[in-house]
């Protein structure tokens, strides 16, 4: 017979030889499973935080037309427009229109000038306040022969205080009353405003006049000083007003501050003002709210007769609470992506790196730290099977009646049956092969104690 019939007759008789598993696929997933698991779970608790891209589309209140608030409302649509976002202007009466609009869900109104001091009507619980943006100062005119110091000296008089429901009357009201000044009284309250109060003044049909806004812009201020007999109020009590009425501020304004060639007012004045605020709904993205701040800043931050460079906006609390949004823009200003990406691939980074964040916290790490964790769980299936082992040998030692013997011999046997029948991958052979020579060691034990003849090897005939 030839040597290749041979060893084709030898390949018949004996079985191939089983594929030794490089992994063990059970162990490693029960390795992985857990990671995966954990991982999925930060993810997922990471989605919940993550907001929505930033609409491309805002709508806000303005003001009546040709007014400062309209003004200040198309200068932040083209700012905004540079970044992709289309802001959409409605025409309002004013602060307490802008105001009540957003306080209602269903006017579709997401953000709007308010003068500090309105209240307006229903729930504001969702506005907020993403800082003030400029004073619109007070300014009360009065006909009379010497300077008034002090508001209260007018009752009795005729004043004009704006028609019903304008923040004018509004604020009018509020300093009025703090005066025990009321309609009740002999004080006759006038329902004029803007142009039509001033000609009243001039015309001698009231004899005081309280304006804000745009009816008390420079050029009106400088234009009412210049008329005969008319004088502006010196809130001379500035610091008791602001202690009282939070939402106020004192201006002193130096003499010459609105004409220097007529050094008008001929005197330092004090006048109060409240500041404007841009109001928005507590669901306002935070990367429009950035825009919008950073916007108020260009629109607003140079100086003027009543502001210095740079003092607004800025994050003062009033009537509305300060958004936690701007609060930290203007701690920190706008995040690294948004300061030098375009807009919408900051937005898009932004949000990435929110659920990118446990992937690195969490999968990177577990997945670093699987070979060993593998390991270890293999590890400890084998230092079981020895676990078990070390008992059997114990219970070697010492007398042994035949019915402890029979037990430590099937006890022995099922240990190495489990050693051969157990799925390892080849990285762990040695290992097992070690384990094998130690079930061996404690088989030769039981020999030299008399139980030679009853301990068969793994596989014998046991027929």
């Amino acid at each position: 017979m030839t040597d290749t019939s041979q060893s084709a007759k030898r390949k018949k008789s004996f079985p191939l030889s089983l594929k030794v598993p490089a992994v063990s696929w059970r162990d490693l997933a029960a390795t992985l499973g857990p990671v995966l698991i954990l991982s999925a779970l930060a993810v997922l608790a990471a989605l919940h935080y993550v907001r929505p891209a930033p609409p491309k589309t805002l709508v806000m209140s303005g003001g009546p037309e040709g007014s400062t608030f309209q003004a200040v409302a198309a200068k932040y649509q083209q700012i905004l427009a540079r970044s992709g976002i289309t802001l959409k202007i409605v025409r309002s009466q004013g602060s307490l229109d802008n105001l009540n609009r957003l306080k209602d869900p269903s006017s579709g109104v997401d953000i709007g000038l308010v003068q500090s001091g309105i209240e307006g009507d229903g729930d504001h619980r969702d506005v907020v306040s993403l800082g003030s943006v400029f004073f619109e100062p007070v300014t009360i005119f009065y006909r009379s022969d010497k300077p008034l110091d002090r508001l209260s000296q007018l009752r009795g008089e005729r004043i004009a205080i704006g028609p019903e429901g304008s923040g004018t009357r509004a604020l009018a009201l509020a300093l009025l009353k703090a005066n025990e000044i009321d309609a009740q009284g002999p004080t006759q309250l006038l329902g004029l405003e803007g142009e039509a109060a001033k000609h009243a003044l001039l015309t001698k049909e009231a004899d005081a006049i309280v304006l804000t806004g745009d009816s008390a812009a420079p050029a009106t201020i400088r234009e009412m000083l210049h008329a005969p007999g008319i004088r502006l109020l010196n809130f001379t009590q500035g610091d008791a007003y602001v202690r009282r009425f939070r939402y106020l501020n004192k201006l002193d304004l130096p003499a010459g501050t609105f004409d220097l060639g007529e050094n008008l007012p001929a005197t330092s004045i004090t006048l109060l003002a409240p500041t404007v605020e841009l109001l928005a709904h507590s669901s306002l993205h935070p990367a429009l709210s950035d825009l919008l701040i950073e916007a108020a800043t260009e629109v607003h931050g140079h100086p003027s007769l009543l502001q210095s460079a740079n003092q607004f906006p800025t994050p003062a609390v009033h009537d509305f609470p300060i958004s936690t949004d701007a609060v930290r823009f203007y701690k920190s200003g706008k995040s690294f992506a948004y300061r030098y990406l375009p807009f919408w691939l900051a937005s898009l980074l932004d949000r990435a790196l929110v659920v990118l964040l446990p992937i690195v916290v969490v999968v990177i790490p577990g997945l670093r730290y699987l070979p060993q964790l593998y390991g270890w769980r293999i590890n400890s299936r084998i230092h079981r099977l020895y676990g078990e082992l070390m008992t059997l040998e114990r219970d070697t030692l010492g007398d042994l009646s035949p019915d402890t013997r029979a037990a430590l011999i099937d006890r022995l046997l099922k240990i190495e049956n489990s050693v051969i029948a157990r799925k390892m991958p080849g990285s762990h052979a040695d290992q097992m092969y070690n384990l094998r020579q130690h079930i061996n060691l404690v088989r030769e034990r039981l020999a030299r104690s008399g139980l030679t003849s009853n301990v068969p090897s793994p596989g014998a005939d046991r027929d």
